[in-house]
């Protein structure tokens, strides 16, 4: 009866379960992306408190040697990058790797490709960004002009040093699939944080495209 008894309250005891931690890593990745976006939100309270002081119509006038046609460009080649940043994403959870079909056979894409394709689109988007840069300079309007073009300058030259690092982030990826033998589950996680990373300087970039070039 004992050994019943026992059996019983063995039967009945809830079994004990392993907490479901969240990944350092990516708990880390987002907490540094807060601080980041307390640094952008600085450069947004820059570019403001510029523009109260110095007044509307100067900003205005200022803002009208942008070229918004090509930044209009630059920020969808931008933005297009998040998707196959995530299906990159995606191929790493299901630990697909490469392509397992034609190059021209999207749906058989693995993490390589789609990491390679948002890595050309983000550097697309960086040689735009530098030649509209040479372009603002060639007219007459440096950093140092005045202080439209030191918030400008500042605001936009910052998220494209975000958007570099970006790019180094994914070489690293990519290079870490080819130099491992399988690839594993750290892997994956640094894939995924990478594409936290990307998303974030996309989201940015809408915010100041939207109050430099629309609001100007």
């Amino acid at each position: 009866m004992a050994a019943v008894a026992t059996a019983t309250a063995t039967q009945a005891a809830p079994a004990h379960r392993v907490p479901n931690r969240p990944n350092l890593v990516s708990v880390g990745t987002i907490i540094w992306l807060a601080s980041e976006l307390m640094f952008f939100a600085a450069l947004f309270a820059i570019y403001f408190t510029l523009r109260s002081v110095s007044g509307d119509e100067f900003f205005k006038a200022n803002a009208a040697n942008l070229n918004v046609k090509l930044s209009t460009v630059n920020t969808i080649i931008l933005v297009s990058s998040s998707f196959p940043c995530q299906f990159g994403v995606f191929a790493a959870e299901r630990h697909q790797v490469k392509r397992t079909g034609s190059i021209l056979n999207f749906r058989r894409y693995g993490m390589r490709e789609w990491y390679i394709l948002a890595f050309i689109l983000g550097a697309v988007f960086i040689s735009l960004q530098v030649f509209e840069y040479s372009s603002l300079v060639r007219d007459g309007h440096p950093i140092s002009e005045n202080q439209w073009t030191s918030a400008f300058y500042l605001a936009t030259g910052f998220h494209g040093l975000h958007v570099t690092g970006g790019l180094f982030a994914f070489l690293m990826v990519l290079m870490r699939t080819y130099k491992a033998k399988r690839f594993t589950h750290d892997q994956e996680i640094s894939a995924i944080v990478v594409s936290y990373y990307w998303h974030f300087v996309d989201v940015v970039w809408i915010g100041l495209f939207f109050v430099i070039y629309v609001l100007k």
